[in-house]
């Protein structure tokens, strides 16, 4: 009987905690690290020589965009890096206005998930399902293969499932500002 109990305790431990209620798209993140701390994505960790050039929600802008004080293309091949630890869940050129883009899926401590993706990327420094630690070099800043002048756009989704979408909506919903969560998340 002892050990009838002991079998039954075992099994609907296990299952408790199988994460059997996180949706089928995001069990392969299971063995992502937990992100704890969120770093800016370029002058690491502060965004040091850089600004914001079109924040979020700017002319419905849903992302940030990062340009190196000195303006022009003085940023072309500039480092960037990962702003938290996570998986790469998309990594390649779509063309475009996009070029080379980035797909980073964060878990938080508390078993949600963000993701972060990084567009107009010159060079990718990382493959689909690589894992990164924040501060990790995943790219370097492009110009969408010469759409626009050398600037990182990064955005940052508590909707998991959305597309790669237009960078443009007065539909912000899934989308995070990106600056207020990597300065709500050191």
């Amino acid at each position: 009987m002892k050990y009838t109990f002991l079998l039954i305790s075992l099994l609907l431990f296990s299952c408790k905690n199988s994460r059997s209620d996180i949706a089928p798209s995001e069990r392969q993140l299971i063995k992502s690290p937990i992100a704890f701390h969120f770093d800016f994505p370029i002058g690491k960790p502060d965004a040091k020589g850089y600004y914001n050039a079109q924040g979020f929600g700017k002319n419905n802008h849903l992302g940030d965009d990062w340009n190196a004080v000195t303006g022009g293309n003085s940023d072309l091949g500039d480092p960037i890096y990962s702003i938290g630890d996570g998986k790469v869940t998309f990594a390649k050129d779509i063309g475009g206005g996009w070029g080379n883009v980035i797909r980073v899926m964060h878990e938080l401590p508390d078993g949600t998930y963000v993701e972060s993706l990084y567009a107009h990327c010159d060079t990718l420094l990382v493959s689909k399902n690589e894992l990164v630690k924040k501060g990790d070099q995943i790219a370097t800043i492009g110009t969408a293969n010469g759409a626009y002048l050398a600037h990182l756009h990064l955005e940052i989704r508590d909707d998991i499932e959305l597309p790669i979408g237009g960078g443009y909506s007065s539909d912000t919903d899934g989308y995070l500002n990106p600056t207020e969560f990597i300065k709500n998340h050191r």
